[in-house]
C-alpha cells in the first residue's frame, strides 16, 4: 500500500480533527489525580468528545479480530509499566506517584486526529520525571527534522540516539503510522533505525510520531486481553504522540496544544 498524499481539502479536515484531539487532552488534565479510576477518565473523555465536540472516539469498538475483542473504550490509559493500549477500568485507581499516558483519537467529518500526552499523578519519582522528559524530547527531536527529503530512518535514528544516550530503550514492536480518513495507513513510522534509510518524506504526507521509551529493556509483553502491552521487566514506560503534516518547507503539528512550546520547529500550524 502506497503512502497517501493529502489534498488541500483533506488537510483542512485533518487540522480540525487534530485540534479537537488536542482539546481533549487539555480538558482531561484537570481530572488526572489520585483516587480517580481510569474508567472515570474514559467516561469524561467520551462525553466531551461526543457531546461537546460532536465527534467520534476512534478507539471505541476498533480493531476486532479472531481472538481479540474490539477495543472496548474511547481512550487508552497506560499507567506506569503499561506501554500502550491500556484499557480503562473501574479497578484501576490512580495513586500518588503514578505516571499515565492518555491516548486520544477523534474522528471529525471522517478524518482522524491522534495524539497522546503523559501526566503525573501527585509527586513522581526522579526516574519517572526524567523518563517522561526524555521521551518528550525524543518526539521533539524527531519533529525538528521533518521536512521534504528527510527519510523515515532519520526520524527513527534521532529518537533512538537520544533515548539510548539517556540509558533508556526504544520499544520495537509498536510504531507510528500514516493517518487520514483511515486510522492506520501507510507508512509505518519506526522509532529506531538508521539514517538515510526508509521512504523519503514528501509534502502532503500525514502520519503520527509516537515514541514509546522504556526505563529498562525494550522487551514487551502482550497481556491476555490481547490489547494491553507492558514492559517485560515491569519497569516504567512513557509515550508522547503527535499527528503531523509534512509541508513544503518543514512540518505542521496538527495536534499541537497550547501548553507546549513548539517555536523550535521550521513551520507552525496555520
Amino acid at each position: 500500500m502506497s503512502t497517501l498524499i493529502k489534498t488541500a481539502e483533506d488537510i483542512t479536515h485533518m487540522r480540525e480533527a487534530g485540534r479537537l484531539a488536542a482539546d481533549v487532552l487539555m480538558m482531561i488534565g484537570a481530572h488526572v489525580r489520585a483516587g480517580i479510576t481510569t474508567e472515570e477518565l474514559d467516561r469524561i473523555c467520551h462525553q466531551y468528545i461526543v457531546n461537546e465536540l460532536q465527534a467520534i472516539p476512534a478507539p471505541l469498538n476498533y480493531g476486532g479480530a479472531p481472538g481479540r475483542i474490539p477495543f472496548p473504550k474511547s481512550i487508552c490509559t497506560s499507567v506506569n509499566h503499561v506501554i500502550c493500549h491500556g484499557i480503562p477500568t473501574d479497578k484501576k485507581v490512580l495513586k500518588d506517584g503514578d505516571i499515565i499516558n492518555i491516548d486520544v483519537t477523534v474522528i471529525k467529518n471522517g478524518y482522524h486526529g491522534d495524539t497522546s500526552k503523559m501526566f503525573f499523578v501527585g509527586q513522581p519519582s526522579i526516574l519517572a520525571q526524567r523518563l517522561v522528559t526524555v521521551t518528550q524530547e525524543c518526539l521533539y527531536k524527531a519533529l525538528a527534522i521533518v521536512r521534504p527529503g528527510c527519510r523515515l530512518g532519520d526520524i527513527g535514528h534521532v529518537i533512538q540516539q537520544h533515548a539510548q544516550a539517556n540509558r533508556f530503550s526504544v520499544v520495537r514492536e509498536y510504531c507510528g503510522h500514516g493517518i487520514g480518513r483511515v486510522f492506520h495507513e501507510e507508512p509505518q513510522v519506526l522509532h529506531y533505525g538508521k539514517p538515510d534509510t526508509g521512504i523519503t518524506l514528501q509534502a502532503g504526507m500525514t502520519f503520527t510520531i509516537e515514541p514509546m521509551i522504556n526505563a529498562g529493556t525494550h522487551h514487551t509483553k502482550l497481556l491476555p486481553d490481547n490489547w494491553t502491552v507492558v514492559t517485560k521487566d515491569h519497569k516504567l514506560s512513557a509515550q508522547w504522540e503527535h499527528t503531523i503534516l509534512v509541508t513544503e518547507t518543514g512540518v505542521e503539528v496538527l495536534t499541537a496544544r497550547p501548553d507546549e512550546n513548539l517555536t523550535f520547529l521550521t513551520e507552525h500550524a496555520a
